[in-house]
């Protein structure tokens, strides 16, 4: 046991902070060969190769516990030189309660009243103290694992686009199926769930395959009205992933081409929406070559399916 001992404690020298589960265990083992086995602390430090005032201090930790280990202790320091001042934590504390409003709003009045301080700040004192906690109307997702899209309608991805702000803008939903490269797009009014639902319908009809998998982002457009219409015809909805850009990069690398390629061209107006953009999709799926499909175009990929 002793040479166990030695050996772990020696492996567990490289860093004074360890993750080791075994060390709060071989703590104890250390501080047991100086209260059983009447070791001085001298002679157990030689003996595990660590620093007598250590021995000492898990001698004193043991004596204090009745438990078989020695715990590891958080390295977070107690106190910090940058570290905000106690009136300004009341000051926030007292701005909450107060009106009753979000971070923003807090670090606003902060800022009125002559108090140096970042609204990041606010935040992190506001969740420290357990005032920030998710909405009650917040929908949680599942992430079930991407499908592979080796055939054709495995996995087809959605979204929307918008140019412009408020009433003026134009907006287009887009989907491709990821394996052939296969796009269908059409400009629309509103992006709403009725919409995204009447917009994936038709893409259905003119697609030559059937969709399986249909993912999008989290916009309210995709909301789970959608889902269960989608469950009602066998298709299975997935939402991408937060901070993971990269789940719905086809469709967003295929709105950049339609923009460059099209709509950039044309005059900013629904009419012409309307018109240039069935065309291009046209010239997407049947004309233009694709670099990731070897200088094929989507409809001679599907032909091989």
């Amino acid at each position: 046991m002793v040479q166990y001992l030695c050996i772990t404690l020696r492996y567990t020298m490289i860093m004074p902070y360890t993750t080791n589960p075994y060390l709060p265990r071989v703590r104890m083992q250390a501080a047991k060969l100086v209260l059983q086995q009447g070791w001085s602390t001298r002679k157990a430090a030689l003996h595990t190769g660590y620093n007598q005032s250590t021995i000492v201090r898990w001698v004193q930790k043991a004596k204090m516990t009745n438990r078989n280990v020695i715990p590891t202790e958080s390295s977070r320091p107690c106190s910090h030189p940058k570290q905000l001042k106690s009136e300004i934590i009341q000051a926030i504390l007292y701005y909450r309660y107060k009106y009753h409003r979000c971070a923003e709003v807090i670090h606003y009045f902060l800022k009125r009243d002559g108090f140096d301080v970042s609204l990041s700040s606010v935040k992190r004192t506001l969740k420290r103290e357990g005032l920030i906690y998710p909405s009650k109307w917040k929908k949680w997702h599942r992430y079930p694992p991407r499908p592979i899209p080796t055939k054709p309608g495995i996995l087809v991805q959605i979204d929307t686009m918008q140019d412009g702000i408020s009433d003026k803008a134009l907006r287009a939903y887009a989907m491709i199926d990821v394996c052939t490269r296969w796009v269908y797009a059409t400009p629309v009014l509103r992006s709403t769930t009725w919409n995204s639902w009447k917009i994936t319908k038709q893409a259905q009809l003119v697609a030559p395959f059937r969709f399986q998998t249909i993912q999008s982002d989290h916009g309210s457009e995709f909301s789970k009205w959608y889902t269960k219409r989608l469950l009602s015809r066998g298709i299975q909805h997935r939402h991408s992933r937060v901070r993971k850009p990269t789940d719905n990069g086809h469709i967003e690398r295929f709105m950049r081409t339609l923009q460059q390629e099209c709509l950039h061209r044309i005059p900013r107006s629904m009419k012409a929406w309307k018109s240039a953009i069935p065309e291009f999709v046209r010239y997407y799926n049947t004309e233009r070559p694709h670099m990731a499909l070897n200088m094929k175009t989507p409809l001679k990929v599907m032909r091989s399916y």
